[in-house]
């Protein structure tokens, strides 16, 4: 049986502990520069369902569009990073944004569903991907 022996350059492994080191300082930059991405899509898509094709005029007073957010990125029992784009609550009138976000995405009787959701995750993959591949190769070059 052949036997190989493969030695890696002297600078790549150094490279790789000092960031073994600082994978909990890179790990949430890259989720939020990907989060970031995320969230401008879906806030668009938002704003572009709103108050739109309605049997009536809107009453739509921009307070949904304005509690969207993105949490910081923190990790959870199972030690993985997340970060989540959602919106704050409640609202000023004691409702809760979750429950009209969701009559918006699905719709309810008498009114039609308006995704903005679904396809802001579709449309925002390949460029939230772009982003945190694009901030760990900033980060990594920091090294």
């Amino acid at each position: 049986m052949a036997k190989v022996n493969m030695k890696m350059p002297e600078e790549f492994l150094m490279k790789v502990s000092k960031l073994a080191d600082q994978t909990d300082v890179i790990i949430p930059k890259v989720l939020e520069a990907g989060g970031d991405v995320v969230l401008e899509k879906v806030k668009s898509n938002l704003q572009s369902v709103v108050g739109k094709d309605t049997k009536y005029p809107s009453k739509s007073t921009g307070e949904l569009v304005s509690s969207l957010g993105l949490t910081s990125a923190k990790q959870d029992r199972n030690g993985d990073y997340n970060v989540k784009v959602g919106f704050a609550e409640p609202r000023s009138d004691g409702g809760s944004n979750a429950k009209i976000a969701n009559i918006i995405e699905y719709g309810k009787h008498g009114q039609p569903a308006k995704p903005f959701l679904k396809p802001a995750k579709s449309a925002s993959r390949k460029p939230c991907m772009g982003a945190m591949i694009a901030k760990l190769e900033e980060e990594i070059e920091k090294i």
